[in-house]
């Protein structure tokens, strides 16, 4: 015997219910019925009773429409709109008087696939058409009374049947929120402002949430327009393109002294156009959200939720800047990868791939120390995680800084840059280290990330989270072989190479769960050094994690 509780009974009770004809078929029927739970689609066929279930968190939005040509017959279909049926607005100079129906339009984007190899998701639109009345006035009445109480769910609202049915339920729909797109249309192949119009604008205007487009027209575009604009009136920051968009968008809340109310009301939402994607790929990974084959749909389902988490963030300091970082701190091997790799930008993240090949047959190595605090120390450097509450409000710093990046990279005007944010829990760059971990002697590579993907293709840490508080320190030590690496950058593919079984008995190769480290590289020689794939100064870099600092959009 099942037992249901209360909040299943509650989920489950019918608010609405209608019963509607089938496209051309009047002797098939669905009783259409909404719940807390979604929208029942109820088929009854010869005695053969069917039920569907679009459940409401796959419902993205919703509008009421009339039709702009004649269309004799009533619909309930699960179907892109039909050539036969055009529908515009109630206010078009283009409807059709002659059709007293109103005109229901749910949108949704439903899971498909059980096996991780085969889930998507697919857009799937339900159309109800409303004509029991003699007058369209009458009809739309009842159409705006399903819109609004499917609006209510959505926000997550908990309504009643006597409520449902009240008139002052049907109100105009007034969206509160607003975002603000900064695109960058030069990002990975070229193709931002196309990714954005093509893929997340229709999700967008189906979810009838209004957005301001901003594209960027230089580099560090983003971060100056963030630093220097009312960011207020806007309900978050969707940045499309790569992670050099985030990174920028990051850095610039972090020039504002009221940086802190901006990291607590302003969520971050990264849609991919750019040859790395690590973000997007991690949030998605993070959520159990299918990212192929449409790596854009995670994003825009997560612009149109609302939804967002803490995300962590790392101070991250050379001897000339302080940035803040939300993806990785590289030296060695993939920075040069990433850094030298740029002039194949045209063969977005396959440029990786060429030049992983190229590095391996001339491989270097780096002389230098590495300093690290792993996340299980009793040290007395500890941190907190940082709420919502008063804990936000900790003591602030300010510094000034030269010209950061290199000089490709940076715009002749480029000025001095102040920085705000928590205060450090770590000695300066240039004081003497408490007693932490040491390793002296050279390097293939030491790689930082905080997330689970340094890329599309490219599972770096499968035990990280969003918000665990901890930095994944990959150390290669310049005694691994050629064919050590090859085993390892192919293993970054599945994860593999993090994983017990595939362990380096040799300790040339390490992945160790820290909250600070220190690298001092042997200034003799020069190399790179990147910061969310960002190139920064090569000489002593430190990072230390704040936990929760930052919040991003999730789907």
């Amino acid at each position: 015997m099942e037992i249901k509780t209360s909040e299943e009974t509650n989920q489950n009770k019918t608010l609405l219910e209608e019963t509607f004809y089938v496209l051309s078929k009047k002797k098939n029927t669905f009783k259409v019925r909404l719940t807390q739970k979604g929208l029942h689609l109820i088929r009854d066929n010869d005695d053969n009773i069917k039920e569907q279930i679009i459940q409401l968190k796959d419902i993205i939005g919703c509008q009421c429409l009339r039709s702009k040509k004649r269309a004799r017959h009533c619909t309930c279909q699960s179907l892109p709109r039909s050539d036969s049926l055009q529908v515009v607005e109630e206010n078009s100079t283009d409807l059709d008087d002659s059709d007293i129906s109103a005109y229901l339009y749910v949108y949704a984007y439903i899971l498909q696939g059980t096996k991780e190899a085969n889930k998507k998701r697919e857009r799937t639109i339900i159309t109800l058409r409303f004509r029991s009345f003699d007058k369209y006035e009458d009809n739309n009445k009842e159409a705006q009374r399903w819109r609004c109480v499917l609006k209510k769910l959505m926000k997550g609202e908990t309504l009643t049947s006597s409520l449902v049915n009240q008139n002052s339920i049907i109100t105009r729909h007034r969206e509160t929120r607003r975002l603000l797109i900064l695109c960058n249309p030069k990002s990975g192949a070229g193709k931002g402002k196309q990714i954005f119009q093509q893929k997340v604008a229709p999700v967008l205007n189906e979810a009838e949430i209004p957005y301001d487009l901003y594209l960027t027209k230089h580099y560090n575009f983003a971060r100056d327009f963030v630093r220097s604009s009312n960011v207020f009136q806007w309900t978050g920051i969707i940045g499309v393109g790569g992670d050099g968009i985030i990174y920028e968008i990051i850095n610039g809340i972090f020039e504002r002294p009221d940086w802190s109310d901006v990291v607590k009301s302003v969520p971050i939402g990264v849609v991919p156009g750019g040859s790395g994607n690590g973000l997007a790929r991690s949030i998605a990974h993070h959520a159990d959200e299918p990212y192929l084959p449409s790596p854009t749909l995670p994003a825009a389902l997560a612009a149109v939720r609302g939804y967002s988490e803490p995300m962590d963030l790392v101070r991250v300091e050379t001897l000339s800047q302080i940035v803040y970082s939300f993806l990785s701190v590289g030296w060695g091997l993939l920075s040069d990868i990433d850094i030298e790799s740029e002039r194949l930008r045209l063969l977005g993240g396959t440029r990786f791939t060429v030049w992983s090949v190229a590095r391996l047959i001339g491989l270097r190595s780096y002389k230098g120390k590495l300093w690290y605090l792993p996340s299980s120390s009793s040290s007395s450097y500890s941190q907190s995680p940082i709420n919502e509450g008063s804990s936000m409000d900790f003591p602030s710093e300010v510094h000034l800084e030269t010209d950061e990046g290199d000089g490709d990279n940076v715009d002749s005007g480029d000025r001095p840059r102040r920085m705000y944010g928590p205060s450090p829990q770590l000695p300066s760059l240039t004081s003497v280290l408490p007693d932490w971990k040491c390793i002296d002697g050279r390097f293939v590579m030491v790689h930082a990330s905080y997330q689970t993907h340094l890329g599309e293709d490219c599972l770096f840490a499968p035990e990280a989270r969003l918000n665990d508080g901890r930095i994944w320190l990959l150390i290669v030590k310049h005694g691994a072989s050629r064919s050590q690496l090859l085993q390892f950058l192919l293993g970054l593919t599945t994860g593999a190479h993090a994983s017990s079984e595939n362990k380096d008995p040799t300790g040339n190769i390490e992945l160790i769960p820290v909250i600070a480290f220190r690298i001092e590289p042997d200034m003799a020689h020069t190399g790179y050094m990147t910061v969310d794939g960002e190139h920064v100064e090569y000489g002593p870099i430190q990072a230390e994690i704040f936990p929760e600092l930052g919040r991003v959009m999730v789907p």
